[in-house]
This record gives structure tokens, C-alpha cells and sequence, in this order.
């Protein structure tokens, strides 16, 4: 089974492959301190609650958005799974033409994720993936990576508010009952969901008048379904897209690695 691991700033997801099927997939809280022996009972924790265990892993497919904790989990896989990951960076073939300016200041994530809608979805693509950061991000009919834009995530903006203000509170991230809030919580709640659909449906829109109106736009992260119950602007919701462009990379890589 191909193990694949997404390691960003506010979470890291796994998922196991059996071929292209994803079977079971794990989000944890990222801890950038931890030890890599603390990760690896963890992970050999998550393996054996649902029945699996570490040497059904078969390959391992990394994309990491924070440099420190990258050799972290390279030396769990080879400590605890007893294989080398292959680590998406600029030298992994990933079928992916990459035109940003700087191709290395491109997050790994992103270009995974361009691969898997190139792959699953077809292209141009608009790709809106709320993570940490709220991020839109362009691929060409011709399947190359453009660039996009990056806007603070929603837990940001809530996390902002609260700290910022002597009377605002922390609230839970649901549908108010009206856009008109009645008190406090429903006014952020209000502000925060609808508020960043109005930035998806802007910005949707200004990218399809640069890659065209038959741009596909694709969700991916945590909340992207709550999001998209508010608009019809995505056209398809997708949690695991970046663990399914691990495993589409991993499979242009096989031979390599």
C-alpha cells in the first residue's frame, strides 16, 4: 500500500493507497516541536486502530509545506515504516510545467494539487484550497501551473479577531441563521462565511476571465465543503486532493525511486 502524507502549517493528513483507491486517512494537529519518535508510535498508533500494519506499507509519498519537520518524517518512514519517502521538491517529476517566476518558491502542496486536477478533474483549473492560508491557484488548458493568489485562511481571520479585540469571542464556524446577524457570534459567523464566499466568487470570476469560462474549480481542505454549500461557483469538492496527487507523483516517480 502506498502511504502518502501532506505536512502543512495547521495539520498533517495521511492516507493509505490501495492502487488508486484511498482507503483510510488520518488528519492530525501539526506540532512543529515534536519528535520523530513522538510521530512514529503516533502513526504506528493510527495504523493499528483500524487494522494495518506498518509493514503493509509499500512506498511513501511526502509534500511538505514546513522545511523543519521534512527530515522529521523522512526519518520516521525509514525508522518506523523502514522505507525512504519520496519527498516532492523541484527535482520529482510531477507531469507538471511549473511558470511561476521563481518555480521554488512554489509550496509543494500547490503543484500537487495541480497535478491531481490535471489528472482527475481536466483542465483549465481554477484549484481553491482552504488550508492555513486561503489559496487560488491557476492551471492552464495546457496542464502547466500559472500561479495564483494567497489570501489568510478563515481560522486566521477568526483567530485575528478574537486576539485583536477586547470584546470579540472565539466562535464556531457554521451557518448563522441570516447574513444579518441578531448578536455578536451570528455577526462573526456571518462575516466569516459569507464574507469569504464573496472572496471565492470574486475571485473565481477573475480568474475565469483569464483562463476562460469553461475553468473547472475545485475545492480542496477542510472546509471546503462547508464553503460550497453557499455558492455555485465550485464545481467539484475534493478533501483528499492533495493525498491523490501524492499518489498520481509517487506513480510517475516508481521507476525512479
Amino acid at each position: 500500500m502506498l502511504l502518502t502524507i501532506d505536512i502543512g502549517n495547521t495539520n498533517i493528513t495521511f492516507g493509505l493507497f490501495d492502487g488508486k483507491a484511498l482507503g483510510p486517512r488520518w488528519r492530525i494537529r501539526t506540532i512543529h516541536d515534536k519528535m520523530p519518535d513522538e510521530y512514529g508510535i503516533l502513526l504506528d498508533q493510527l495504523f493499528r486502530h483500524r487494522g494495518y500494519q506498518p509493514e503493509d506499507v509499500t512506498g511513501i509519498a511526502i509534500a511538505s509545506v514546513v522545511p523543519p519537520l521534512t527530515p522529521v518524517f523522512v526519518q520516521v518512514c525509514r525508522d518506523y515504516l523502514g522505507r525512504d519517502p519520496l519527498v516532492v521538491d523541484a527535482r520529482v517529476e510531477t507531469g507538471v510545467r511549473i511558470r511561476y517566476e521563481n518555480p521554488k518558491e512554489v509550496g509543494a502542496d500547490r503543484v500537487v494539487d495541480a497535478a491531481a486536477a490535471r489528472a482527475l478533474y481536466g483542465v483549465p483549473a481554477c484549484i481553491v484550497d482552504f488550508g492555513t492560508a486561503t489559496t487560488f491557484d491557476a492551471v492552464s488548458a495546457e496542464g502547466d501551473y500559472l500561479g495564483g493568489a494567497i489570501a489568510p485562511g478563515i481560522g486566521i481571520a477568526a483567530q485575528a479577531l478574537f486576539e485583536r479585540t477586547a470584546k470579540l469571542p472565539r466562535v464556531e464556524l457554521k451557518r448563522p441563521p441570516s447574513v444579518i446577524g441578531r448578536n455578536t457570534v451570528q455577526s462573526i459567523q456571518s462575516g466569516l462565511l459569507f464574507g469569504y464566499v464573496g472572496l471565492v466568487e470574486g475571485m473565481v470570476a477573475r480568474f475565469k476571465a483569464e483562463l476562460g469560462p469553461e475553468t473547472r474549480v475545485i475545492a480542496t481542505g477542510g472546509l471546503a465543503g462547508v464553503i460550497a454549500q453557499e455558492t455555485d461557483v465550485i464545481d467539484v469538492v475534493d478533501p483528499w486532493l492533495t493525498l491523490h496527487g501524492l499518489r498520481i507523483i509517487y506513480e510517475l516517480n516508481r521507476g525512479a525511486h
